[in-house]
């Protein structure tokens, strides 16, 4: 089980050490021993491991990669604890920065519970009968995304929120037959990079509805977008990425007219004070679960939330957990249903996702019961009044304008004097502000601002003072 030593000596780079005359590798990260790896090169008829490898150009097989050399623990630690240095938290100064990523509030026996020991992994259970903990975390999971989305029946979890919405698409076409989709261009940017990476492989094809950024999308007089009649589902955010809240009666009635699904990328914290998309008649509701007791962390990992009806649960990807009682009458979870390629035949799989993000499930699930459906609904009102002051006080900034013509949650563009790129240079460097996410693809000199609970009067009313000394 030891290291061999002519292999893994640390003065030969990695060419030589694959070219050197070795019996099977062996290293601390690999359980096989040597004898054990040599049967199973005999089962394969070969002599060796660089056979496995002789379909790669040998020009590409052991590239230059200009590491740098070896550091013990604590230069490690020390190298690390330098660079993270660079970073700027979020509690070192005011935020107002979203986007997709959210600072919330998050209750401390969210880290306490999915630290223990028996939680503590972010992989998926494999064996129910050991997993009941797990399982039974998961099927709670499903119930309150189930009841937050108004929706009869969520998986175990996705990846995050834009992979979830990719998935919903392909399922609206596994249910409808069709190879079109229609997406509302108020859905994030990067979902929608997201949704055309799953797509264009299986040559299904986008239309992107383009809407006015001068109308009001609340109002019920705004018109309906015109979809492809042979389109599997209208996608759409609600709030959307730049905060407004469309009419999701319309949206889903388009979507029915037309014999298509009706797709909802829903914001779970909105669903706690706005009615959920089921009430509208939603036929997917999808999520990104990060801002229900996980941090914002360079993107991710995050959880992916994902719900539908009943009827089109056969179509679900991921997995669902279930409760039972066994051969004595006591309860118990187990794997209902598993429509990925590791368990049924690849051609039938409705996924290729492999696993549930069942840490971060668990933070939700904590989250959530910690709360509650009135504070839950409380921290939903924070954010939507607290973002209405400050696009107030904006408002009344000369040479600054708020796009957002109807309601808006937690979010709001700001149109400003000069390009938010060089108001965001300032506001961090004079003030320690960080300010609002870039949009002027979509509104001149658009600047979207973000408020939570987080956010103090103070700390909005110092955005304002300081907006007022720019440019």
């Amino acid at each position: 089980m030891g290291v061999n030593p002519p292999t893994n000596h640390p003065h030969l780079n990695l060419e030589q050490r694959m070219n050197h005359p070795k019996p099977p590798f062996q290293s601390h990260y690999i359980p096989n021993t040597p004898a054990e790896q040599a049967r199973m090169l005999a089962a394969l008829n070969l002599t060796s491991i660089e056979q496995l490898f002789a379909d790669i150009p040998l020009q590409h097989r052991n590239p230059q990669l200009n590491l740098p050399g070896p550091l013990s623990e604590l230069e490690l630690q020390q190298e690390l604890a330098q660079l993270a240095q660079r970073n700027r938290p979020l509690t070192a100064g005011p935020s107002f920065l979203g986007a997709g990523a959210y600072h919330h509030f998050i209750p401390a026996i969210v880290k306490a519970l999915i630290t223990r020991g028996e939680f503590i992994t972010a992989y998926t259970p494999y064996q129910a009968e050991a997993s009941q903990g797990t399982l039974q975390v998961i099927y709670e999971f499903q119930t309150l995304i189930s009841n937050l989305y108004g929706m009869e029946v969520a998986n175990a979890g996705m990846y995050d929120g834009a992979t979830s919405l990719a998935e919903a698409a392909l399922m609206a076409c596994r249910v409808t037959q069709r190879h079109r989709i229609a997406v509302m261009d108020t859905v994030s940017p990067a979902a929608q990079n997201v949704i055309q990476s799953y797509c264009q492989p299986q040559n299904i094809q986008i239309q992107t509805i383009q809407t006015n950024p001068a109308n009001n999308p609340a109002d019920a007089n705004t018109p309906a977008p015109e979809i492809d009649p042979t389109a599997a589902c209208l996608i759409a955010q609600y709030p959307n990425f730049y905060g407004d809240l469309e009419n999701l009666e319309t949206l889903t009635q388009t979507a029915h007219n037309a014999g298509a699904l009706a797709v909802i990328s829903c914001e779970p914290i909105a669903a706690g004070m706005f009615r959920p998309p089921g009430d509208y008649g939603a036929d997917i509701v999808t999520g990104e679960g990060q801002p229900l007791g996980i941090p914002p962390s360079y993107g991710g990992p995050y959880v992916g939330l994902f719900a539908t009806q009943q009827k089109y649960i056969r179509q679900m990807p991921s997995r669902l957990s279930g409760r039972t009682t066994d051969r004595r009458g006591q309860t118990g979870y187990v794997l209902t249903l598993q429509t990925r390629e590791q368990h049924i035949r690849r051609e039938r799989a409705t996924s290729n996702i492999c696993t549930n993000e069942a840490l971060y499930a668990l933070a939700a699930t904590i989250y959530l019961a910690a709360l509650g459906k009135t504070g839950l609904r409380q921290v939903a009102e924070l954010c939507y009044h607290k973002s209405q002051y400050a696009a107030r006080l904006i408002r009344q900034i000369p040479g600054y304008a708020i796009a957002n013509q109807g309601p808006f949650f937690r979010e709001f563009v700001a149109q400003c004097p000069i390009p938010p790129q060089q108001i965001n240079q300032r506001l961090l460097q004079t003030h320690n502000i960080l300010g609002g996410h870039d949009v002027s693809h979509r509104y001149p000199n658009g600047m979207l601002i973000c408020v939570t609970e987080m956010n103090t009067r103070q700390e909005i009313e110092q955005l304002a003072q300081a907006l007022t000394q720019i440019p």
